[in-house]
């Protein structure tokens, strides 16, 4: 939330310019109103940032000081320059450039190219990944996937600092860089990757900046064009701004320096991909004559969770950390962090997916829930345990959502009914923008009602939903639009990769998660060797995972939940301690927890001691998937295929009673672990991984029947 809500649409031509500045608190008042000579915002999570900066871009375009094409406003996802459109365009700010530096670049560079280099734009490669795994094959280094993407991002890096091939090496060691391979060997596979590239015709992201910033260098004359056309400049998220874009930055703006930046050091967490707070930090120190504001009231989080968020920063070391500020919550308050520890990873993942469908039956809407984690690796365990418990998710950075064959054809439908121009009889009788989404979706097989439960047809009916709501904010942002506007919206959006919202608990990463907010946040597998990650060995490198769980902690509005588990597998060594960032915040951790003291403490059923063992062959197992079937995905299954087929049978009537997804009342995986250690008794179910506690209540003593070769007692009429 920002100081207020939103104002409805501004009209330029029937409001005051004062108008735009109402419900601005005093610091972003300022901001709004000094619209000469250098800025520097300095803005606190959930301070209300884009809400300053659009409103002062609002402001100088209602005074006449600021005209709307002489506006470049730069940030660093497609989604925030999609946000910052929307907001501009309902303040009556159109016409106003807001983009990522990538795309304001790749504009000047396709636009630019015939008369700076003459013939066609190289094409643009989109995934480099190939690539590099060509260039790694030529040079006889043979890479495994997770090399190969490091090594990716080994040679973005180095793009954007600007280091070339020969050069890698020193730069590297230099910069104190964690390479995954031998220095010298990247350094090659750079080399012969950018070789490739010019050998095809193709451009990456980052030539795309080192191409722009060759062409203004080398062409004066194209420079000014750019100076005269762009007067005035606005950069978000400035603490995350590599060499690079610095550099492109000082082209665009030549010797003025009518420049606002908006940032915060405690939020730098991209370090790994060039990006410096030391631009920010500096910035008083370019220009002495700079107006210095900060926001700091927090109009997100409740002030139990700002409290937390400040008590991360006050344990913080560096020159960041000297420049934290401390956040005021304007909310009222609200439940106390929750910490919990459990036994094990899977254990950890049922208690969420537990925790998270009380709130979800307590009216918390599922697109209002997240779960984070340090590395996307983590992730598989709470899809499995969120699909025992049937509730919906959506797994961020997966399928682009516009690359969705529903959403394509949704889209297409809504185009061709726009092309006919409000001559097709389904839309006769019907008044507003919303009202007419509906019903052409509705013609092609979407229903206004969901259907029940969740897994993929439940996600394609989300993914339409979406387009639904977003016709309907786009309605209410400018009256009286049609729907060939809409489509127009969506063709922008997609051009931007800007996707609405899709309805299901996110799941993310917490370098994903940046810029984003919910009603309730679950910070999962906060131990020591995950958060500070295992190759965090330097004080700065530690200090930016402390910065990563800030900006965790600050995405929740309400409810905030922290945990942990002791051990990865069932049966393991309770080995592993809460994070490091955690002591002397969370209750009792001066002493070791104990249960009941840092929250909530789960204990379960141990088969063995030390790590989870194949059955089969005695490796220690380490998949999600493994260690639910106790034996490795290759090894021989001793499963009874009488049983799986039984219990199969069972689950597709209990689903189609229920109205569920087949997989909401067990997995396929979870039957085979069943139908593989064929429980006798109700102690050997319950250790079988994907039968929670509810399961066991609900679908026990049927499993068990059928186990036992006995037909199933009674239909399971209990929906709780």
């Amino acid at each position: 939330m920002t100081a207020a809500t939103h104002s409805s649409s501004f009209s330029a031509a029937a409001d005051p310019a004062d108008a735009v500045l109402l419900g601005l608190d005093p610091e972003q008042r300022e901001v709004a109103t000094t619209l000469r000579g250098p800025v520097c915002v300095l803005a606190g999570a959930g301070t209300g940032k884009t809400r300053a900066i659009t409103h002062r871009i609002a402001y100088g375009v209602r005074t006449g000081q600021l005209m709307p094409a002489s506006v470049l406003a730069v940030t660093f996802t497609n989604r925030a320059a999609g946000e910052m459109r929307g907001r501009l365009r309902s303040l009556g700010a159109e016409g106003v450039q807001a983009r990522t530096f990538h795309s304001a670049a790749l504009r000047q560079l396709q636009y630019f190219w015939p008369r700076a280099v003459g013939g066609e734009v190289p094409r643009l490669l989109e995934r480099k990944i190939q690539f590099v795994a060509e260039a790694g094959a030529r040079c006889r280094i043979r890479l495994d996937r997770g090399e190969l993407r490091d090594v990716t991002g080994e040679i973005e890096w180095a793009k954007v600092t600007q280091t070339v091939p020969a050069d890698y090496p020193a730069a590297a060691l230099k910069a104190g860089r964690e390479a995954p391979r031998d220095m010298a060997e990247i350094a090659q596979i750079y080399g012969t990757y950018e070789q490739l590239k010019r050998d095809r015709g193709m451009i990456d992201f980052e030539d795309v900046l080192l191409l722009t910033v060759g062409i203004l260098q080398d062409r004066h004359d194209i420079a000014e064009q750019i100076r005269a056309q762009y007067q005035h400049f606005v950069v978000d998220e400035y603490q995350d701004v590599s060499p690079l874009q610095q550099r492109l930055l000082d082209l665009w703006l030549g010797e003025r320096d009518s420049l606002c930046v908006v940032g915060d050091a405690s939020q730098t967490i991209y370090s790994f991909t060039g990006a410096t707070p030391d631009h920010l930090l500096n910035f008083r120190t370019r220009y002495p004559q700079a107006t210095v504001v900060k926001l700091v009231r927090d109009y997100r989080s409740t002030p139990q969770v700002v409290h937390l968020a400040n008590g991360l920063l006050n344990q913080a070391k560096g020159r960041a950390a000297e420049h934290r500020l401390e956040l005021v919550s304007q909310r009222e308050g609200g439940p106390d962090p929750v910490y919990a520890e459990y036994a094990d990873e899977p254990a950890e993942a049922e208690g969420v997916a537990r925790r998270i469908s009380d709130l979800i039956a307590a009216g918390v809407p599922a697109g209002e829930i997240a779960v984070l984690f340090r590395i996307n690796a983590q992730s598989e365990v709470y899809e499995q345990a969120l699909a025992d418990a049937g509730v919906p998710y959506q797994l961020r950075g997966a399928e682009r959502f516009f690359e969705r064959q529903e959403v394509h054809k949704a889209i297409l439908a809504l185009r061709g009914t726009a092309r006919s121009s409000g001559n097709d009889p389904l839309l006769e009788d019907l008044v507003g923008l919303g009202s007419q989404v509906r019903a052409v979706l509705s013609s092609i097989g979407w229903t206004t009602e969901p259907p029940a439960g969740s897994g993929a047809v439940r996600d394609q009916w989300e993914s339409v939903a979406a387009l639904v709501r977003l016709a309907e904010d786009f309605a209410r942002s400018r009256p009286g639009a049609t729907l060939a506007d809409l489509v127009a919206e969506l063709d922008e959006r997609r051009a931007a990769q800007h996707a609405p919202t899709v309805q299901g608990v996110t799941l993310a990463s917490l370098h994903a998660a940046k810029g984003l907010e919910w009603d309730a946040v679950f910070l999962v597998g906060l131990t020591d060797g995950m958060l500070p990650i295992t190759y965090a060995k330097t004080d700065d490198q530690v200090e930016e995972e402390r910065r990563l769980l800030y900006v965790g902690v600050t995405r929740a509005r309400l409810h905030l939940t922290l945990s942990w588990a002791l051990s990865r597998a069932p049966g393991g060594r309770a080995s592993r301690r809460p994070s490091r960032f955690l002591n002397g915040l969370r209750p009792g951790s001066a002493a070791p927890s104990r249960p009941g003291a840092a929250g909530e403490r789960v204990t379960r059923p141990r088969r063995r001691r030390g790590p989870a063992l194949c059955r089969v062959c005695g490796r220690t197992l380490t998949e999600a998937g493994e260690l639910k079937l106790m034996r490795c995905e290759d090894c021989p299954s001793d499963m009874d295929a009488g049983l799986y087929e039984r219990l199969r049978e069972w689950r597709a009537a209990q689903a189609d009673r229920q109205g569920l997804p087949a997989y909401c009342v067990f997995t396929d995986k979870t039957l085979t672990a069943i139908a593989e250690a064929s429980p006798a008794e109700a102690g050997e179910l319950s250790m079988i991984s994907g039968v929670g506690t509810r399961k066991f209540d609900r679908y026990g003593a049927d499993v068990l029947a059928i186990c036992a070769g006995q037909e199933p007692g009674g239909e399971d009429s209990d929906d709780a």
